[in-house]
């Protein structure tokens, strides 16, 4: 293999790997969010997301409401932190619920 094709070839591989596509968790409560107030929080993860850092339940930000849609999303922010937290010790992801 020359260099050339050789470096084409790690330089798709390193991109593949780092460009991992986004992902959006929808969850409907009751009859979902009946009007546009929202809250957010960062939950901080550990080793791929398997370790939870962040002591996080949707409720909390729901407070009393009975009907919210709660989204788990990894926003481009959430990329960006990740690339400087080293992706496999520490990551994060954004959730937003709507009432």
């Amino acid at each position: 293999m020359t260099k050339t094709k050789f470096a084409s070839v790690l330089l798709v591989l390193c991109l593949a790997l780092s460009a991992s596509s986004c992902f959006t968790l929808d969850h409907t409560v009751g009859k979902g969010a009946q009007g546009s107030e929202k809250h957010e929080k960062r939950v901080w993860y550990a080793l791929w997301g398997l370790i939870p850092i962040t002591d996080f339940d949707s409720k909390d930000l729901a407070g009393d409401a009975q009907n919210y849609s709660i989204k788990s999303q990894i926003t481009f922010l959430d990329y960006v932190i990740n690339l400087f937290t080293g992706w496999v010790t520490i990551n994060s992801q954004s959730v937003v619920v709507t009432k």
